[in-house]
């Protein structure tokens, strides 16, 4: 379910600034994933992982 909670975290800091600059300060992944469970979400570093991996893929497919 963390992966819902990944989609949760993106859709919640677009709309709020506060979290936004909180989010901002993370310099690393470990501090990103840190900060979401401090904020009440659970993402992990798998997370992130299959999110940057999907990313890149559409750019990808976008070129």
């Amino acid at each position: 379910m963390s992966w819902s909670e990944l989609e949760r975290l993106v859709c919640d800091a677009e709309v709020d600034a506060a979290m936004q600059r909180a989010l901002k300060h993370c310099r690393s992944r470990k501090e990103l994933i840190l900060a979401a469970r401090r904020l009440g979400y659970r993402i992990t570093r798998i997370d992130l992982q299959r999110a940057w991996q999907k990313h890149q893929q559409l750019e990808q497919e976008a070129q």
